[in-house]
């Protein structure tokens, strides 16, 4: 089981690394620019960045970025988030 596991984490990083699909993170991006824009209040920011961690907001945006939006990026030449 753990070897499969392995495997498959290695076959995951060898397809997206090898189709060089680096890009802006732009879904990750426009997350984290909302979160600047909730209050002034740099403690209610900080709370809600805190929070976009725990509840995997951030996370799930980052795996999308790297399985999806960049690559979208990558192939089409343009940002799917348009910035």
């Amino acid at each position: 089981m753990k070897r499969r596991l392995s495997t498959a984490i290695l076959a995951l990083s060898l397809t997206t690394a090898a189709a060089g699909c680096y890009g802006s993170n732009g879904a990750f991006n426009a997350i984290h620019d909302w979160n600047g824009q909730v209050t002034g209040d740099k403690w209610a920011n900080s709370a809600v960045h805190l929070a976009l961690w725990i509840v995997p907001v951030y996370e799930l945006a980052l795996l999308g970025d790297l399985i999806i939006f960049n690559t979208i990026e990558h192939f089409t030449g343009s940002n799917p988030f348009g910035k």
